[in-house]
């Protein structure tokens, strides 16, 4: 099977799973958010599929003398600009119902002065959380199998005016070793103006959490 055919297939899966009862009645936080934690890299996908850039995912935890809670610096790039990251946020992860939530936070000010934040996480020990600034609409909730973490945003709430969009979808699958995420932004039509068109991006863990 053609790979764009089988990252289709995989994001159908991960999309039903996400929308799936588990039955699980406590799903477990710390479990998801140590599963993000670490560096990935979407290599392997960007060699076998020209379509798919070569990008390098890391989730790093900060603030961790808050007990009970996981909050995580996020550095999203382009591999041969690992210091010019496109993306930076906090996400904090917490058991929402049934499901794992992971709320999307933006840094305040100059972001510039974060990057490289996922060697250096002692840069945040002077903030807190009420520093951040929520994203609204745009959690991604996860619902916990057997052997990962499934699930989406939430139908067109999470708003987005980039390229043309009026909102943005996240579908995510997350593993002990890899991160499925296909990130979509949709015009007011409903026809989609960004993000890959044939499945998730695939981002192989490449560096293990402590």
């Amino acid at each position: 099977m053609h790979l764009a055919s089988r990252l289709s297939l995989i994001a159908a899966l991960v999309f039903s799973a996400g929308c799936a009862s588990t039955g699980l009645s406590a799903p477990d936080a710390a479990l998801a958010a140590s599963w993000l934690h670490g560096t990935f890299s979407s290599l392997e996908q960007s060699e076998a599929d020209e379509d798919y850039f070569h990008i390098r995912l890391a989730h790093e935890p900060i603030w961790t003398e808050r007990d009970g809670e996981h909050w995580l610096y996020v550095e999203q790039a382009v591999a041969s600009t690992p210091d010019k990251p496109y993306r930076q946020r906090v996400y904090r992860v917490s058991v929402d119902g049934d499901q794992v939530r992971s709320q999307i936070f933006e840094l305040p000010g100059d972001v510039a002065r974060f990057v490289g934040g996922c060697e250096d996480p002692a840069r945040f020990d002077a903030m807190t959380p009420d520093d951040l600034v929520p994203v609204e609409g745009c959690s991604v909730f996860l619902s916990q199998l057997p052997d990962s973490f499934s699930g989406s945003t939430r139908d067109d709430a999470c708003k987005n005016a980039w390229g043309g969009a009026t909102y943005a979808t996240s579908i995510v699958e997350l593993r002990a070793d890899r991160i499925l995420s296909w990130d979509r932004g949709y015009d007011a039509d409903g026809a989609q103006v960004w993000g890959a068109e044939q499945g998730p991006y695939v981002f192989e863990r490449i560096e293990s959490t402590p």
